[in-house]
Formats: C-alpha cells, structure tokens, sequence
C-alpha cells in the first residue's frame, strides 16, 4: 500500500468511530517511508492515538523524528540482554535494541514497553535482570508466554515457560496489582519503581469476549480475528478500482459483521 492509500483507509476507520491506531508488522521500520506515513496517519482528524510495535534494531536514528511526528507510544521487543542469546534468536545485535529503547525514552514516547517472550531455557532465568533494566530505562516490561499459534507444536512444548511462577513472584513483590478489563483482564504489577505486565496467550474467551480490534494487513485486507485467515475483507482492490469512501466504509461493515469469538469454550 502506498501512504496515500494507507492514510485513505485510516480516514474511513476514524470516520467510523475507531479512535487507536497501532503500526506493526512485520517490522514497520523497515520501510523507508515510514515517517511519511507517520505524518499522514496523524493529520487525520479525531485520531486520538498511534502507536508502534518494532524489534527497535532500526528505533534509534529515527526515534525523534517519529516522536516528532506523532507517534506518541512504542512497544519493543527485547526477550534478553545477553549479545550472544539475542543474536541466537533474532540473528541482530542487542545493543542496536538498546540503543533504541534508550532513544525512544529520550525522545518523549510514552510509555515504552519492552516485550520479553518467555522461552524454556533459553531466556526465563533473566526475568530479574530485565525487570533491572526496566527500571533502570523507565520503561514498562511485558512478560508474555508463548502459544502455539503460528508455531510447531514441537517447538512450542520444547520452548514453552508457564507465567505462574513468574506472576507469584511479581504479587509478592508488588506494591499494588491492577487489572486491565479490557484487555483480557490482564495483570498489572507496580514495583517500586518499575511496572510489569503480565501478558497471557491469547487462545481463550476472554480474549475473544472483550476483542474489539480490526486488522489491516500489508495485502490491504481487513481481519477481524487474529487467529484466523478465511474471513478477510478486501478493501486494496475495490480501492485501486476506483471506489468512493461511502462503498469502502461498508466494507469495513462487512469486516466487522464476520467477527465471531475463535474461542467459545
């Protein structure tokens, strides 16, 4: 999608009520003209919030100019600190993410959250290392368990690390425990001095009952449920064909009308 087309249908999602915008990917740093998108994003009126979801490897040079142009919060993943078991996972250098994480505070995000995937024996021993640095950033670490979703079912029971025990340590710790509602019910733990979500797979009902998102992805359909691909809507090519944005709105209708809970159990 061009940005033109892209700012297009962010126009018509506004217009229809949808006030939060969050750019993910993939790595939407990645593209070059990303803060070209970033500014038409933000021009348009009654759009209350725009976010991204980055690996931060590309964060650090561009971090002003995106706080600049109104990005307001980022979410950056960063399952460790160790160079060599960072490298293992994600084939980059962990101090390009720290650097970024570092820019990004500077510049005035708001928050920025670190996402640490929990994985067995490979990074769930520095929970207290990350939770140092954290509070050491000012940034808020999410903690979030792994679910076999795009994955092997191999790969998941050899790599999956339940939270509980994680979440036990964290009450005891925490000064006070909030409880987003409509976000799964997802746990808040503040520290003092530092804050740490707690953030569960996604396969269950209350991730379906309080669901209220709408996906467009990089092919220009819209997606109403993370968990699936048959029921996308396509909004690029009636676009390019030269629909008006009364028959694009509809088809943001039609996207919403096949939301149905993945999860009824």
């Amino acid at each position: 999608m061009t940005t033109d087309e892209i700012a297009r249908i962010i126009r018509i999602a506004v217009n229809l009520g949808i006030s939060r915008i969050k750019l993910t990917g993939g790595e939407p740093l990645v593209r070059r003209d990303v803060l070209d998108i970033v500014r038409k994003i933000t021009a348009v009126s009654d759009l209350t919030d725009l976010s991204m979801t980055t690996n931060g490897t590309l964060l650090e040079p561009l971090a002003d100019d995106l706080y600049r142009d109104g990005l307001k919060r980022v979410n950056i993943s960063l399952p460790t600190l160790d160079g060599d078991v960072f490298h293992k996972l994600t084939g980059g250098s962990v101090q390009d993410v720290v650097e970024g994480v570092n820019a990004a505070v500077e510049a005035g995000f708001s928050p920025v959250k670190l996402n640490m995937l929990l994985l067995k024996g490979i990074n769930d021993s520095v929970v207290p290392e990350m939770i140092e640095f954290s509070k050491e950033t000012g940034t808020i670490l999410q903690l979030i368990e792994l679910e076999p979703v795009n994955v092997s079912g191999s790969f998941y029971l050899a790599n999956h690390a339940p939270l509980d025990a994680y979440e036990l340590f964290l009450k005891k710790k925490a000064l006070k425990v909030d409880t987003r509602r409509f976000m799964q019910n997802r746990r808040v733990y503040r520290l003092p001095d530092v804050t740490v979500e707690v953030v569960r797979p996604t396969e269950n009902t209350e991730f379906c009952l309080h669901c209220s998102r709408l996906r467009l992805t990089s092919e220009g359909k819209l997606k109403p449920c993370l968990m699936r691909n048959d029921n996308l809507t396509d909004i690029m090519t009636p676009l390019r064909n030269g629909a008006d944005d009364r028959e694009l709105a509809q088809l943001f209708k039609q996207a919403n009308f096949k939301r149905e809970p993945f999860n009824k159990n």
